[in-house]
């Protein structure tokens, strides 16, 4: 990785059409750890680190920066990925990136997501303070008081926090600098890109009124506000963040999919499939999600519970026992009883085999058992 780019991660097919996912002052991409994977189902996402941030390199802005200085640094990273032009999602600092780009890079922006941002942020003085202080005593007062001032009460995320010590505090303050001189209030107007506002109810650091301003702007935007979340929602939110970005970008067969797959299959087995995905596996993710979870489980012409009856027969008649204990529990999910499942097995024990059954029997009564246990 050259230190003249950003320090960045990129997720999905390569073929799937570009998502640029900028953070907020003081974290890393890590700030996205909850919504990225989903994303990566229908896009090809890419979420980079503030210079000083995560792992870039604090020379790449130095006193006194700007707003378009970091947008010119994403406008690097994405020619060196021969990105000519993306979706663009940003949290507050990351999200003053995003409206700069649309106003004065429309050509590179195919739409854009504000996500606890501004088209400015209560004046220069406040910043240059911070600024001045960063650069004197550091991080170390800011981590501390992280908590209050990204989430609600009763609500942290401490590899964030843990992110904010470790930025660099030239860098940090640079990019108070560049907080300090943003205001893009007149020229909103000038957005024409497809824009989502979403903003934190509970957001202290940026509150509704900054993002209601700017979709009274920005013609044909929508608002989304997020009951309960502060100023970090991807962290403290990303249910609802990824449902209003699904919505936004448009995720198609593959959004509704991994939707659907979720209800089925259970969060923690999917958060697994996620966790496994390699640049490798993706477009086969990628497949699953669009085509038998975006496609064939959302067929109304038949229920969950008799679709649940269909797949278990056909994993019992191939011999895919693994698959079967998942499908057990989709089974459970979709409402079928054990007895239903006992009779769907023996069912196949006449036109599958009774070797064949024998096995499902066993695996069946296997994953019956744990869940009795863990409900017990």
């Amino acid at each position: 990785m050259t230190e003249k780019l950003l320090n960045h991660r990129t997720e999905g097919p390569a073929s799937a059409p570009p998502l640029l996912l900028g953070p907020s002052l003081g974290t890393s991409y890590a700030l996205w750890d909850k919504v990225a994977p989903e994303l990566s189902a229908t896009h090809r996402v890419v979420r980079w680190d503030l210079p000083g941030h995560g792992g870039s390199a604090p020379g790449l802005i130095g006193p006194g920066a700007t707003v378009a200085d970091l947008a010119g640094l994403v406008l690097a990273l994405a020619d060196s990925l021969g990105v000519e032009r993306f979706a663009y999602a940003g949290v507050s600092l990351g999200g003053a990136v995003g409206l700069h780009l649309a106003v004065h890079h429309p050509e590179r922006v195919s739409s854009l997501a504000v996500i606890c941002s501004s088209a400015h942020f209560n004046g220069a003085g406040p910043w240059e303070e911070r600024a001045e202080r960063v650069r004197r005593e550091g991080l170390e007062w800011l981590v501390e008081n992280a908590p209050a001032r990204w989430f609600t009460p009763g609500f942290t995320d401490p590899e964030l926090v843990r992110d904010q010590g470790a930025a660099d505090p030239g860098a940090y303050a640079a990019c108070c600098d560049a907080l300090a001189a943003f205001d893009l209030r007149e020229r909103l107007a000038d957005i024409s890109v497809p824009t989502l506002l979403i903003a934190g109810r509970e957001d202290r650091a940026t509150p509704p009124p900054h993002l209601r301003e700017i979709a009274d702007a920005v013609s044909g935007s929508t608002l989304v506000e997020l009951p309960g979340a502060g100023h970090l929602a991807p962290a403290q939110c990303p249910r609802a963040v990824l449902t209003a970005l699904r919505a936004h970008l448009g995720g198609g067969g593959a959004g509704r999919g991994m939707e659907v797959r979720r209800q089925v299959l259970g969060d923690a087995h999917v958060d697994r499939a996620q966790a496994r995905q390699t640049p490798f596996t993706a477009r086969f993710q990628d497949f699953i999600s669009r085509y038998a979870w975006g496609e064939i489980w959302t067929d109304p012409t038949l229920s969950r519970r008799e679709r649940s009856m269909i797949t278990l027969t056909a994993l019992v008649a191939h011999g895919h026992y693994d698959e079967l204990a998942m499908h057990v529990r989709a089974a459970r999910r979709n409402g079928l009883t054990p007895e239903e499942i006992g009779a769907v097995l023996l069912q196949t024990a006449v036109y599958c085999g009774v070797p064949a059954a024998n096995s499902a029997f066993a695996t069946a009564q296997r994953v019956l058992a744990e869940e009795d246990e863990e409900q017990g």
